[in-house]
């Protein structure tokens, strides 16, 4: 049985490059969904892994399956929905950053309800890691998110949420109500600094923080590259990021999020799994795309080795 069990929707990804000599935009393609990169990120970094979700029965469907196995992440909870498409998304870039076009409405994960969740399995993990994406792209899907955290909970298992915030999926005040009410079934919560200050109006980091200690004990406020503010209701600490040649931020979130659930399944404090997590983002940013960038432990730790 998996540890980690990251709830969410997989989306084949064609991300684009660079202008080419002739003048075209070529789009490389590749693998994405918030769920399971943080799943593959923890599964690089040596964590037993395994996805709650539902795939097409298409040829998309099929790669997932083949990454996932090639990765050691779980998909025997993974069924397939013949009768709907696994999710796309293409991503561009300018001077602002990276965008998203979705492709994934009826989605198979969008159409994943309760009565369809693996519940043994999620009995049997110590994390459930969902995210405010699987809550937003269906009411279907939110209702089978919350049925999830309810069975964590009574079963004892961490319950871990990445904001995620995605204003295409759902109105603000609709993503608000829902987000904030599955922080206050989490144990521990990953918004972004861009994510928190959009859904609770405030933009100074300690203000946020105390925001979020009302719903959860435990935030991770992800800066970016200034790292991430931890907190909990009895003390924070800030942990500084890296600099890294970064070319690509897309995925460096979810790759912060598996890395951290990682290596507090492997033992370490709070400090150094923030370290670490820092670290596996950081590199996650150095190549194009979600998944095939994400570092693996070893390269984090020379990595590490190398900043002293």
């Amino acid at each position: 049985m998996s540890d980690i069990l990251c709830m969410g929707e997989p989306m084949l990804e064609f991300n684009q490059l660079p202008v080419g000599p002739d003048g075209r935009r070529l789009y490389l393609e590749g693998f994405g969904g918030d769920a399971s990169n943080a799943a593959i990120a923890a599964a690089r970094s040596g964590a037993k892994v395994g996805m709650v979700t539902a795939l097409g029965a298409d040829r998309a469907g099929e790669a997932f399956r083949a990454l996932w196995r090639e990765e050691g992440v779980d998909d025997s909870a993974v069924p397939t929905d013949p009768a709907a498409p696994t999710g796309l998304y293409f991503v561009t870039h300018d001077a602002q950053g990276h965008h998203f076009t979705f492709h994934r409405k009826g989605s198979a994960a969008a159409r994943l309800g309760p009565e369809a969740l693996p519940e043994a399995a999620i009995r049997a993990a110590k994390v459930l890691h969902l995210s405010g994406i699987t809550l937003g792209i269906s009411e279907t899907s939110c209702d089978a998110a919350f049925r999830a955290m309810e069975i964590a909970r009574k079963a004892g298992a961490l319950v871990s949420l990445d904001t995620n915030l995605r204003l295409r999926l759902w109105p603000l005040a609709r993503a608000r109500a829902c987000i904030h009410a599955a922080a206050a079934m989490a144990d521990l919560i990953f918004p972004s600094l861009e994510d928190a200050q959009a859904l609770t109006g405030l933009q100074d980091a300690d203000a946020i923080a105390d925001a979020y200690l009302k719903f959860c004990p435990r935030v991770m406020l992800k800066l970016g590259p200034e790292g991430v503010l931890m907190a909990t209701r009895e003390g924070r600490e800030r942990i500084a990021g890296f600099r890294v040649q970064a070319v690509d931020a897309t995925g460096a979130g979810d790759t912060f999020a598996g890395a951290f659930l990682a290596w507090r399944m492997a033992g370490e404090d709070w400090p150094q799994a923030a370290r670490y997590a820092n670290a596996a983002a950081a590199l996650s940013t150095r190549g194009y795309g979600a998944v095939a960038p994400i570092p693996r432990r070893a390269e984090v730790e020379r990595f590490l080795a190398a900043q002293g």
